[in-house]
Order: C-alpha cells, then structure tokens, then sequence
C-alpha cells in the first residue's frame, strides 16, 4: 500500500490571484449575494445584490411556505444565479438561516431552490451562523489585540449574540427572535400599544436572559450591531439627531416613544426608515431594546459587515488550510476519547481506496475531506456504548453544534458513521438532498471496507491494498499471504458483499 500522510490536510484547491468568489445569504428577510474578488490575499468586493424577499412572512404555521413567498424567492435566486454563472462552483457558497431551519420539509424548497441558483444550498445552525458574523464583523473593522467586542445580529427570524476575540468567536448563542418574526408575533394586528410593547418587551427580555449573566461575567470592550436592523436604527438616530450612527441606551427609548405615537405599523413614520423597512422595524426596535436591558449595554455601533461576508472569509480561510471544521473535528476526537491511532489507521485507508476510484465514481475534494473526517469521528459513539456505537455516533454528530459544518454536512458525517458496520438500515440517507446521495453512499461503502481491514486494531500496514470501481461495482484485491491466517477478517469480507447491497454497490474481493 503506498505511503498516505497522516490525517490529509482538508485543503480546498488554493486560490489563485484575481479569482471571484460568491457569497448568497437566504435570510429570513432578505436574500443577499457579494461577489469579491481575491486579490494580493484579500478580498475586493465587486458586486453587492440584495433583495427584500420576506422569506419568514411566508412561514404558516405547519412547517411550510406560502406559494407566493415561494416564488419571490426562486425569482430573486434565478437573477442571483445569473450574476454567478460564470464564477465555478467550488467559489460559490449558498448558506441559508433560519426560515428555511424552521420548514418542516426543507427539501420541498431546496430542490427548486437548488435549481434556481444553479448551486447547492446549505442550511447552518444558529451557532455557526453566529460564528460566520462575527467572522465577518471581525475582518470588516479588525479588533483590537486581546480585546473582547459584542457583535448582535438581528435577522428576520433570529438573533445572533456573539463574544469575540480577534477573529474567534468565544461564546455563541442564536435566539428564536427577529425584525420580521418579532413584528408577526407581537404586532400582527397592525396595533401599537405601550401595553402590548410592554409585555412584549418581557418575553424577549427573558429570551436573552438565558445566557445574559455568562456574556455580563465574560465582559467585552467593544459592542456591534450587524445587519439591516442595527444600521437602520443607527440611521434613524442619526436622524432624529441623538447619535452620529451609532445606538445608545439614551437614544433606543426615544425611537421606540416615536414608534409607539404612531398607533399602527403602517402610520410609523421616523426620519431615515426606508418604506421597505417599516413594516418590520417594530420587532427589530423591540429586540434591540430587550438586548440593551438584559446585557446592560451603553453603546452599540454599526457594523458595515454581516453573514456573507462570513462566509465569504470562511472561504478563504479553507484555501489556506485554516479550516475550521479540523478543529472541530480533533475537538470531538479529544472530548469523545477516540482513540486516535485507529482513527488515523481507518483514515488512511479509506483515502487510500478512495484516491484509487475517484474518478470512476466521480468523486471530488470535498468528498475527500467528508470521508477523512468520518473516519476519525467514527468511533465517536463508543462513549457513550460499544453495543449500537455507530447508531450512537450518528445521533452526536447529526445533533451537535459542530462549528464549521453546514446541517447537510453533519447528516452526511452521520450517515457515513451509522452505516460503517452491521446492517444498512432503509432510511440512512434520507436526510441528504438527491444531490450528495450517489457520494456518500459510495463514500459510505469506502469507509465501511477501511474499517472491517482494521477491526483488529492492528497496527502493521496492509501490504497491497488495490481498489477499482465501474458504474456500481467495486472491487478490491488484498494480498492472499496477508489475509491466509486472518480467519475472522475472511469470514466478514465474504459477508460484506451482501451487507452493502442497500447502497446498490456490488462488492467482489480478490486474493492475489
């Protein structure tokens, strides 16, 4: 078997001088898009499109979306998708927040979606959209060395809080509040009144309650607002002539006073708040009230940063093999107790058959980066129980706030893991949009192999390892001299073919 580094770095293809990127942020109010181009190592931004497409409003209740909010939002991808044609796919990436976390059948969007844009979409976690603002907050105005800065986001269904430092994000929460959620639940009626801003001040007060005392201990120098909500409440104090930009403890009850004369949503008329924003300004302005009280912030600036610049830097970053999703993955081997000399035995195996069939299967880089990663986590379950391990580890890693990794790809992770060993349930990749189906089943059948070579846990090296692949038939040839006196490993080998027929891959091995 030819010599395989140790853990593969999860290097994306290196960018190159003068290469365009593209970042789509589907919000729950409005879709953005930033093209940038890299240059000299940074990032020029060439192009911004954003679109108010009101993604939350069409949430009914049951999980699903209405038909006209719907096709607002293909119409919009479809225009995106052509700014983007030309820019390859592996420099495009498509996050999506909350409203679409919160459909009951996300595919049923997704796929037309999908199809619009003319690339993959990926739902993230609260946490990790948290993560990628503050990313973005923090390359857009740089901290000050070993200060600690408070970035709030407020969406259009959530609120990201997020303590810092430098270009790491230490503490990370995402609440169930937003400008355009907030305004349906409190003020659907159309009606202001100081008695139903009060109580539903409360609420939202307590929401941020939760975690209010560990950011209040942990302290911050700095705090920042980003996106729509904070910079047009930061315009409308501007405005009304009680800041320069930014939001103050002072100022916030003054605009919420003047919000509240106007008795209904659509009589709301305050200096600086573009008629596009009024509908939705009420929740913000009650959110950013409840984050004052609960955190006891003075003075909130405005960030020219967000989400998609986030990822834009995130992007970057895996070039350069600063990616987080290897640290998250060597923080589960070290919080789960993996043995790590097994799971780097695994791994290299798994990559050694991989690189073999490739090609034939039309396997790429980050399916390469998946496979490695699943090897490692793959024992993750055995601390919890050895009996059902791999059903254990499927459940953390689909479950867990892993900092870097989309939904889509921890259910790939978990879907490799709870298939690597014992029957292949019907239902392994449901989760997976059609589009990852074909690679992970493969790559599912590939780590299956690498872990029945090493369940001995021996650590001498296979002498031959050789893999081919056609259509859906995978061969492998061992070294007869080497298998002869493993009895055990013989007996599963001439199970496995049968075993992996649920991921409709015919398995022949061969002794030479």
């Amino acid at each position: 078997m030819s010599s395989i580094p140790a853990f593969a770095p999860s290097t994306a293809a290196p960018l190159k001088d003068g290469d365009m990127l593209a970042a789509i942020d589907l919000g729950s109010n409005s879709f953005h898009m930033v093209v940038a181009r890299y240059t000299l190592g940074q990032l020029r931004t060439v192009d911004r499109l954003r679109e108010t497409v009101r993604l939350a409003e069409g949430l009914d209740g049951k999980g699903g979306l209405t038909l006209e909010v719907r096709q607002r939002a293909f119409e919009c991808l479809a225009r995106f998708g052509q700014r983007i044609r030309d820019i390859p796919p592996q420099r495009v990436r498509a996050v999506a927040t909350n409203t679409v976390r919160a459909l009951s059948a996300p595919q049923a969007f997704l796929v037309p979606a999908e199809t619009a844009l003319g690339h993959g979409i990926e739902i993230i976690a609260g946490r990790e959209e948290a993560r990628l603002v503050y990313l973005g907050v923090a390359h857009a105005q740089p901290p000050k060395k070993g200060n600690l800065r408070l970035v709030i986001d407020i969406g259009g269904g959530s609120t990201e809080c997020i303590i810092g430092s430098g270009f790491d994000a230490i503490e990370r929460e995402s609440l169930q509040v937003g400008c355009v959620a907030s305004t349906r639940r409190f003020f659907g009626n159309g009606k202001l009144t100081r008695k139903k801003w009060n109580e539903a001040l409360v609420e939202v007060t307590a929401e941020f309650q939760q975690f209010a005392a560990t950011y209040r201990a942990l302290g911050w120098q700095e705090a920042l607002g980003s996106s729509g909500t904070n910079k047009a409440i930061g315009e409308i104090c501007a405005k009304m002539g009680l800041t320069k930009g930014a939001v103050t403890a002072q100022a916030l009850p003054q605009v919420r006073e003047q919000l509240l004369r106007a008795g209904r949503i659509e009589a709301i008329d305050l200096p600086g708040l573009s008629d596009e924003r009024r509908p939705i300004i009420a929740g913000g302005v009650l959110v950013l009230e409840a984050a004052f009280a609960a955190l006891g912030l003075e003075r909130m600036a405005v960030s020219k940063a967000a989400l998609r610049e986030g990822v834009l830097h995130d992007m970057v970053g895996r070039s350069r093999d600063e990616d987080p999703r290897d640290a998250s993955v060597a923080a589960l081997m070290q919080r789960y107790g993996i043995d790590v000399d097994q799971a780097l035995r695994v791994e290299r195996t798994a990559l050694h058959l991989f690189d073999q069939v490739a090609t034939a299967w039309q396997l790429g880089p980050d399916e390469r980066l998946m496979l490695g990663w699943a090897a490692r986590l793959h024992e993750v379950g055995l601390v919890i129980a050895h009996s059902q391990y791999h059903v254990h580890g499927a459940y953390v890693l689909e479950n867990s706030d892993i900092a870097g990794f989309s939904r889509q790809e921890q259910q790939y992770l978990a879907a490799l893991v709870r298939t690597h060993r014992r029957k292949i349930p019907g239902n392994a990749f449901d989760a997976l949009p059609d589009r990852l189906l074909a690679s992970a089943q493969r790559s599912a059948a590939l780590l299956r192999i690498a872990v029945l070579l090493h369940r001995g846990y021996d650590a001498r090296e296979i002498p031959r390892l050789d893999a081919a692949a056609e259509g859906r038939s995978l061969a492998i040839a061992l070294a007869r001299r080497w298998l002869e006196p493993r009895a055990l490993l013989r007996a599963d080998l001439a199970g496995e073919p049968s075993l992996l027929a649920p991921l409709g891959i015919r398995l022949a091995f061969e002794q030479v």
